[in-house]
């Protein structure tokens, strides 16, 4: 009877204090209230005594009246918002029946529990209890130490921010061999009353950190009046028209994007290499040159992400006028693929267009100025 329900209890034990921390885990911060909002901010952490009355219903092998009253004192506190430790003693007197010899036994404890809660501070919080201690006995034949051991739950209620109450019940295992030649370990249920009570003031609540006061009504750091992304204080040039590029000091900024250097090679690119991969077939040697001043490019474009462009062909003045303004429209074509493939939205390109032989930048009369005329350019959109 005895250890079969020490082993229940204990198995009992085990899967409740899991299933209360799980809880402790994933619950919400406890409603804030003066017990609740003290030194540690969710829960009371003050130390608090606890004195303890209650009753014992004896195991008949301890050949005893079957109930008496025990007595009792613990010093604890809370270390979470759902979990505290005692130190605690008690104390029992117990009448030896007379058919074996009759006289007293008594029962002084000495140990540590700890009780698991659930539910918020304020309310009925159902817990569970275990504990270790050491246990006194002192009677006709014997008197010694030994080992015991407690399960149980109860329930305990706040009534003002310095205590509470406490109800619980339980099984105490003691493991006394000594007391009686034939008996060995005894196993006791019990009911006991507490009235917990904290030392001390409670702990002020924190208090929330005070708000940046706000920036006065005329702060110039906090307004730009011509929308142009400077603010008043650093706006050299206030009342830029809309969509107006500006600088850091908020005046107007000619964005150039030069590429000079950028040559194709003489008629091309053929029709189908109007792809961005085969620009490399079209421009004149070295081309690797030419790539490098086309991501420069999409370098300044990436960087200033208001500046939009038109994509602009050219060709020399060989060739009939139709055929050099195909042409001149595949080179635009191919630059247009390579920048948009490289990250540009296409939403800030206008083209791609061609000019045939128009707008010469150098004379069509040597090698040397035909080549620099077989070009593109990116034109601003001021």
């Amino acid at each position: 009877m005895k250890r079969k329900g020490l082993y229940f209890l204990i198995a009992l034990a085990l899967g409740g204090v899991g299933a209360v921390h799980a809880q402790d885990n994933t619950a919400a911060a406890p409603a804030s209230d003066t017990a609740a909002t003290t030194s540690t901010g969710n829960y009371d952490g003050r130390w608090y005594i606890a004195p303890t009355i209650g009753g014992y219903y004896n195991d008949t092998d301890r050949n005893t009246n079957s109930r008496q009253f025990y007595y009792g004192l613990g010093v604890g506190r809370f270390i979470a918002p759902n979990a505290s430790i005692d130190l605690f003693v008690d104390r029992t007197k117990r009448t030896r029946d007379t058919a074996v010899g009759g006289g007293k036994w008594s029962n002084n404890n000495v140990g540590v529990a700890a009780r698991f809660y659930a539910g918020e501070w304020n309310a009925w919080r159902p817990y569970l209890l275990a504990g270790l201690m050491g246990s006194h006995h002192q009677n006709l034949g014997d008197h010694g130490w030994a080992p015991a051991a407690e399960l149980g739950g109860g329930v305990s209620k706040t009534i003002t921010d310095s205590s509470d109450v406490r109800v619980e019940a339980g099984y105490r295992y003691d493991w006394d061999n000594k007391s009686q030649p034939a008996k060995s370990g005894y196993g006791d249920w019990f009911l006991g009353f507490s009235i917990v009570s904290r030392f001390g003031e409670p702990a002020a609540a924190p208090q929330p950190a005070a708000a940046p006061p706000p920036a006065p009504a005329n702060d110039c750091s906090t307004k730009d009046s011509d929308h142009d992304g400077v603010n008043d204080c650093e706006d050299k040039c206030p009342n830029t028209p809309a969509g107006t590029i500006v600088g850091p000091d908020g005046c107007p900024q000619k964005v150039v994007i030069d590429l000079r250097g950028v040559n194709f090679k003489f008629d091309y690119p053929k029709k189908g290499h109007v792809a961005a991969s085969e620009i490399g077939k079209a421009l004149a040697e070295p081309s690797s040159d030419s790539i490098a001043i086309l991501d420069q490019a999409v370098d300044t474009l990436q960087r200033y992400p208001q500046v939009h462009v038109t994509v602009a062909g050219y060709t020399d003045s060989v060739g009939t006028d139709a055929y050099n303004q195909s042409l001149s429209e595949r080179r635009a074509k191919i630059v247009y693929d390579y920048l948009t493939s490289h990250g540009i939205d296409a939403s800030r390109l206008e083209g791609p267009i061609g000019h045939g032989k128009a707008d010469p930048i150098d004379s069509n009369d040597t090698d040397s100025g035909r080549a620099r005329n077989r070009r593109t350019e990116l034109q601003v959109q001021q």
